[in-house]
């Protein structure tokens, strides 16, 4: 079975003595053979030594760390691609940022090279992460087939590409876009939040191309033999939390009900963590104690958002209190409302001037949800089971045809 990416080459540049036309004679991202090894390596070695400060347009953050202007940089992505024509104001950019380089060779290409390609393709990404759409931030490339056609690859199932050109700078580009966006503006549109239950799941996801990754209590729980919702697995969220944190990503942890009876305890918890978000639930235990919890996480890390979990629907009891919950757990400073299970979804989002987030069951579409008024929609421990149940009927069957290979996994851990 032929794979495009890998066995087809990109499509040839001519050479080019200064402009636009060098830099596509000079960059990885339209050289095969020795040339993109070398420039390929070029370009990591870059990247690896720079210390990039996530925040704002990933472009301006990635040029302020190599010491570039970003001026003139979207000139040149609107010429970039081989079948673009190029344009003199693109061409006067590139000039430009060959002097204030100090050279005219390949480490100057390849850092112009990384910051056009931080351009378009890493704004898109963060448009991908506030709008919600599933679509992918490039969405096709092209490839030479050995009759010497040209085709189109979709991309949509491979965001950044795979084999020898896929991207380079795909943990700075997530992290780059993580940072663009907040935690709480990622919630202004449609926010899918998938769960994981340890690193290597979290990391995965992120690998996926999710800006943002909660855990589930489930997850972590099973993972260590211990039972869910019994406030006994503090030491090991806390463990992961410290893990998961440093992704380039937004972090949500799901903290159970605070694992004590302190609201200023719960506080000082949620402040340590260092993570985006945390999920708080109530148990359905008296709406005015367990808002004073809300209010004391509120105090004690303003910054982290905190979605308050009604679980009157998730255990079957007092449902008619949902709404009362809710108004109050907002009154005490909550930033998002989660009631897995909830039933007639549309009125209460009417009814609640906040981000509405409920549990992914199938009954309803992502688009359907939407619809309703739903701002965040999570996998709960979906993913955790499916995971197991997978590991299962793989170790029945003897299949590897769908495993990640170890590479990719090994990935995960850098």
């Amino acid at each position: 079975m032929t794979d495009v990416l890998n066995d087809y080459v990109v499509p040839p540049v001519p050479a080019g003595s200064s402009g636009v036309a060098w830099l596509r004679a000079n960059v990885a991202r339209f050289s095969e053979g020795a040339d993109h090894v070398r420039r390929r390596a070029l370009a990591v070695e870059i990247l690896e030594s720079l210390d990039v400060r996530p925040g704002g347009r990933p472009v301006v953050a990635l040029a302020a760390a190599m010491g570039l202007p970003f001026d003139g940089i979207d000139a040149i992505a609107r010429s970039y691609q081989p079948h673009l024509p190029i344009t003199p104001e693109a061409d006067a950019a590139v000039e430009r940022l060959v002097a204030l380089c100090g050279a005219r060779d390949e480490r100057a290409a390849a850092r112009i090279g990384l910051l056009v390609q931080a351009c378009d393709a890493t704004d898109a990404l963060v448009d991908k992460y506030l709008s919600g759409s599933v679509k992918a931030p490039v969405p096709v490339t092209r490839r030479v087939a050995p009759d010497g056609s040209v085709v189109e690859v979709d991309l949509s199932g491979t965001p950044f590409g795979s084999g020898r050109h896929a991207c380079p700078g795909r943990s700075t580009a997530l992290a780059l876009a993580a940072g663009a966006v907040s935690f709480h503006d990622l919630h202004r549109g449609f926010l899918l939040l998938p769960n994981a239950w340890d690193h290597a799941s979290a990391a995965a996801l992120v690998d996926a191309g999710f800006p943002a990754i909660g855990t589930t209590s489930l997850g972590v729980a099973a993972s260590f033999g211990i039972p869910d919702g019994a406030g006994l697995t503090r030491p090991e969220t806390v463990e992961l939390a410290r893990r998961l944190r440093h992704l380039p990503c937004h972090v949500s942890v799901d903290i159970e009900m605070g694992f004590s009876d302190s609201p200023a305890a719960v506080g000082d918890l949620v402040a340590g963590l260092g993570v985006a978000g945390v999920n708080l639930e109530d148990g359905v235990e008296d709406p005015r104690e367990r808002a004073e919890f809300v209010r004391a996480v509120k105090e004690r890390a303003p910054d982290v958002f905190l979605n308050a979990r009604i679980d009157t629907y998730w255990l079957h009891k007092d449902t008619s209190s949902t709404l009362d919950r809710a108004l109050r757990y907002l009154d005490a400073g909550a930033d998002g409302i989660f009631v897995p299970g909830l039933r007639d979804i549309g009125s209460f989002t009417e009814r609640v001037d906040a981000p509405v987030n409920v549990l992914y069951t199938g009954e309803h579409t992502l688009p359907q949800l939407r619809d309703l008024g739903v701002r965040r929609v999570s996998t709960g421990s979906l993913l955790f089971r499916t995971a197991v149940k997978t590991a299962i009927d793989t170790a029945l069957r003897l299949d590897a045809g769908n495993a990640f290979s170890v590479a990719e996994v090994q990935r995960w851990s850098d």
